[in-house]
């Protein structure tokens, strides 16, 4: 049994740096040159075309509070809260600013200020980040009970009597969110250590996550069998921890360092070649351990260890040179490629995706308009922001509906989520979600149907 972290809600001492804005190195707030290049990337100031909400405004904002003339306060709060942390404006920069950074220790910020805290949002931080996310087999007791209250059909039986329909009109909508849980999580559906199908040329560890192991355990499953079929030695933990992004991003960073450290425990960093994730949002954070723990003694010489060895899975197969597949699960089909904030912005992995889906026999990749705008997921930003996130994820379905595309690929469960409710909505069932790593695995799985009905 995991050791629990502290429970308290709220350490003392919070902030990517030692004391949040105030103490940070003052080189990363002078780089922005206020020129405005962000400004046609950011969605929530192309939303208002209010510069406060940009993030050259966020920015001066935060320079202003390290240089006295600006206090934390629950209006600094609430826009900082109000930003996706989709990391494009990171893209757009000339000047090269560490916006990550930044927002990252505004927001720790905020939070040990407290003014955005009530005893609900405190509680529920506590429920989410301190207890849940901390927990992986609470995580698993409690995604199990939901995965019964779905397939025992009391949940269809609720929304049919009008049950929710008693709720307010935002817990409403929430409930028809509601993810569906798969029956078999990972740790069931692959062993801890899978052999490569051929000889072996690597041995490296793959991470479930936490959502995707929940929500979309297929996903994890197929990328241990493209890595089988691709020479890896695979080794994947049971009961996995959580990564610590969603901590790190909503102003938790000692949670979040407690979290990293334990990854590494986890996962020796020197006893394989590469560690493998498949989600953006998660690759974006693992990658940063190093500058995380650069302060912790123990862990920070493997903790560069382990920053050098992340990769995406789709970096990783076009780094090795993946073998392209020669059968087609299903002919002429048109594919389009939402890009995740994270894993094109936060990691600048672009071309690498896109070269798995052509590398796919029967299937042509059209691109999609404004593929790396935000689809409104951004971790929960859809459950603390719904106005905008609604508005963003219409305008992404409205562009995927126009490339006549059978399949939209995405690499985050958030994307993969917010994509399925988002077409869901629109009446739109003829377009599947699907994920590039997904596709290849069936590409495979045909191949060897093919030789097995040859024999």
């Amino acid at each position: 049994m995991s050791t629990p972290l502290p429970t308290k809600a709220i350490p003392a001492k919070l902030g990517v740096g030692p004391h949040g804005l105030a103490a940070l190195d003052y080189s990363i707030l002078q780089q922005c040159m206020h020129c405005g290049m962000c400004l046609p990337s950011c969605p929530t100031y192309l939303e208002t075309k209010r510069e406060r909400h940009s993030p050259r405004g966020r920015i001066a904002l935060m320079r202003a509070i390290a240089d006295g003339e600006y206090a934390v306060t629950r209006e600094f709060g609430e826009e900082m809260y109000y930003c996706l942390g989709c990391l494009a404006c990171t893209t757009a920069c000339p000047a090269g600013v560490n916006y990550a950074e930044l927002f990252e220790t505004a927001r720790a910020d905020i939070e040990q200020h407290r003014v955005l805290d009530t005893p609900a949002r405190r509680g529920i931080r506590w429920f989410a980040l301190r207890l849940v996310f901390t927990r992986p087999r609470l995580l698993k007791v409690l995604g199990r009970l939901l995965w019964l209250y779905q397939r025992s059909g009391v949940q269809t039986l609720l929304r049919k009597i009008g049950l929710f329909s008693l709720l307010p009109r935002r817990l409403r909508e929430l409930e028809k969110q509601t993810p569906e849980v798969r029956t078999q999580f990972s740790d069931s559906l692959v062993k801890e250590v899978e052999a490569p199908y051929g000889p072996k040329r690597h041995r490296v560890a793959v991470l479930t996550g936490c959502v995707q192991d929940i929500l979309f355990s297929e996903i994890n499953h197929a990328t241990v069998e493209v890595l089988r079929e691709n020479g890896c030695e695979v080794f994947t933990p049971r009961n996995q921890y959580c990564c610590g992004s969603l901590h790190a991003h909503n102003g938790d960073p000692e949670a979040a360092k407690d979290l990293a450290r334990r990854q590494i425990e986890m996962i020796s960093p020197e006893s394989v070649d590469a560690i493998i994730t498949n989600a953006g949002g998660c690759g974006s954070h693992l990658k940063h351990y190093d500058t995380l723990l650069a302060d912790d003694p123990r862990y920070a010489a493997r903790a560069r260890i382990w920053s050098n060895k992340v990769h995406d899975i789709h970096e990783w197969l076009v780094k090795i040179s993946f073998r392209k597949p020669k059968e087609a699960p299903q002919q002429d089909q048109v594919i389009t490629y939402h890009e995740s904030c994270h894993l094109c912005h936060g990691q600048k992995i672009v071309s690498q995706p896109r070269e798995i889906l052509r590398s796919l026999p029967g299937m042509t990749l059209r691109e999609c308009a404004q593929s790396s705008h935000c689809c409104g997921s951004a971790g929960i930003y859809n459950l603390t922001q719904p106005a905008t996130a609604a508005s963003l994820q219409a305008q992404k379905v409205a562009r995927i509906r126009e490339t006549g595309a059978h399949v939209v690929a995405t690499s985050n469960p958030g994307c993969h989520l917010q994509l399925q409710i988002g077409l869901r909505d629109a009446d739109d069932s003829m377009i599947e979600v699907s994920q590039p790593v997904l596709l290849l695995a069936r590409a495979y799985a045909e191949e060897r149907r093919h030789r097995t009905m040859k024999r």
